[in-house]
């Protein structure tokens, strides 16, 4: 099976393998990838007796794709990578094996689910006690934002499941509350979104606990090149999973289109950059006056933007251009000037911000991101008459568009929220014993701030700009982010031996 790609030298249509170690089943519903050896999908009458009294508990009659595929796999201790959608089954696909797989009588931390929002790990933690309440296995969420007790009370209890977030699992581990010496499985849920969060750098020093003799499983709805990477530092000898029901989203680039209000275009602008929280973009309009206008919000709303258009000198251009390929720019915004004849191989979205009047300039626009056969993230920003003209763009080229709801103000403030706490708790974490007594003197004034409504803003004001300082240079990704994060052995190579466990201190 393949998938066809631009060649970054000229317009031409090459084929490239989309994975070269799967198998693929094709029918009329949907297509299917697997590893080689596959295993055949399971029905509920072939699962054992503990699992199906878990589905009757949840009220399950049947399996969905996802599981029916995945449950075999994880039940042999095959580590494999899974691409599926939100809402397709895949919390039960893991949950299920899982907690057939766990010893209830080791009251001690068996398997460890890492996700990237508090919000996902307790409904993660609340559907794996549905489905385990009558096999006595205990299950916690763990995840930044409140306080320690409640956590640390439930590894004390013998927690057989731990739900959480790679932040504050890293917390406990340097506070030696929680221990991972008995761990048997390890999943990476909606890893996408996890490097999003900006989790990476967590991730590789949880690492450092992990032993060679567990098993890795990773889900993702969509696996550019830095999900197959980390996916390779954390598992060993994966197999790979998909099921889609037109394509194999690993080597060609999603099609995305929101609907917006015309008047309102700029603000869903914001919203959707704060939610897919993209490595690089360019954002394309059709006009230099748009393109000026657009730069001027984002500035506006804090990000790190600058713009290319037909106006700047060819010296002006390549100084721009190289901002963004060395990774000091994350957003370009741009006119047709820079859809054709430049390579930026690390490009993850590009941004249509005005659909062109022109078919081919929407494929010239697509093809700066999924650079070679990598992955990459074309969202189109559509108001009136666009969706007309984009939907005949899809048809002629033969383009998949998902469709997607523009997020609300209390969808943005969530992710923000998780997003800064993560960040601030990171930073926390790398202080020494002087510089958190230098903090401790700000503990009251904290106090009397939070306790006034008008000064939660100074409070506001301090969190929005260390928020935006963070994010202004690209996001940690495994192929870069190795250069500042000291990896360990990862369970991909060599021996699966147990390493040397490597501690670091209380601070």
């Amino acid at each position: 099976m393949s998938v066809i790609i631009f060649n970054k030298n000229k317009e031409e249509k090459v084929e490239a393998p989309i994975i070269s170690d799967v198998a693929v089943e094709k029918n009329s519903m949907e297509t299917i990838a697997e590893p080689k050896q596959p295993l055949p999908p399971v029905s509920p009458e072939e699962l054992p007796e503990r699992m199906r009294r878990a589905m009757a508990q949840a009220g399950w009659t049947e399996l969905m794709p996802v599981q029916s595929r995945t449950i075999p796999y994880i039940m042999a201790g095959r580590d494999l990578m899974i691409q599926s959608r939100t809402g397709s089954g895949k919390t039960g696909a893991f949950l299920l094996p899982i907690l057939e797989r766990i010893d209830h009588e080791q009251p001690v931390c068996q398997a460890l689910i890492l996700v990237p929002t508090r919000e996902l790990a307790k409904q993660v933690a609340v559907e794996a006690e549905i489905l385990g309440r009558e096999t006595g296995i205990r299950s916690v969420a763990v995840y930044g934002g409140v306080g320690y007790k409640q956590q640390i009370e439930a590894f004390q209890a013998g927690a057989h499941l731990v739900v959480g977030t790679p932040g504050r699992i890293l917390d406990h581990l340097l506070k030696g509350a929680l221990s991972l010496d008995n761990l048997r499985i390890l999943v990476f849920d909606e890893a996408d979104r996890m490097l999003s969060m900006g989790f990476y750098p967590d991730m590789k020093r949880l690492q450092r606990y992990l032993s060679h003799d567990i098993n890795g499983y990773m889900f993702s709805a969509t696996l550019p090149p830095y999900v197959i990477r980390l996916a390779e530092e954390f598992l060993h000898k994966a197999g790979f999973l998909s099921l889609s029901r037109d394509r194999v989203h690993v080597s060609d680039s999603d099609h995305i289109f929101y609907l917006v209000p015309a008047m309102n275009k700029d603000r869903c602008l914001v919203k959707i950059i704060e939610m897919e929280n993209p490595l690089s973009a360019i954002i394309f309009c059709n006009t230099k006056s748009t393109v000026h206008y657009v730069s001027v919000v984002l500035r506006r709303f804090g990000y790190d933007v600058d713009e290319l258009t037909s106006d700047l000198t060819q010296n002006a251009r390549e100084k721009v251009l190289g901002r963004v390929r060395r990774g000091e720019l994350r957003f370009l915004v741009a006119t047709d000037v820079a859809a054709r004849g430049i390579d930026i191989p690390n490009l993850s979205h590009v941004v249509i911000y005005e659909t062109p009047k022109d078919p081919e300039n929407y494929i010239h626009r697509a093809g700066r991101t999924g650079r070679a056969g990598a992955a990459g993230v074309v969202i189109s920003l559509v108001a009136d008459m666009e969706e007309i003209d984009l939907r005949h763009i899809a048809r002629r080229y033969g383009i998949t568009l998902e469709e997607r709801s523009i997020p609300n103000n209390e969808d943005v403030e969530a992710v923000v929220a998780e997003r800064v706490t993560a960040m601030l708790e990171a930073r926390l974490r790398s202080r020494d014993q002087i510089e958190m007594e230098r903090i401790k003197r700000f503990i009251p004034l904290g106090h009397s701030l939070a306790d006034s409504e008008d000064e939660l803003t100074v409070i506001a004001m301090l969190l929005e700009e260390f928020y935006h300082q963070t994010l202004n240079t690209a996001l940690p990704r495994p192929s870069a982010a190795e250069e500042t994060v000291q990896p360990s052995k990862t369970l991909s190579s060599g021996s699966r031996r147990r390493p040397p466990r490597r501690r670091e201190g209380r601070r």
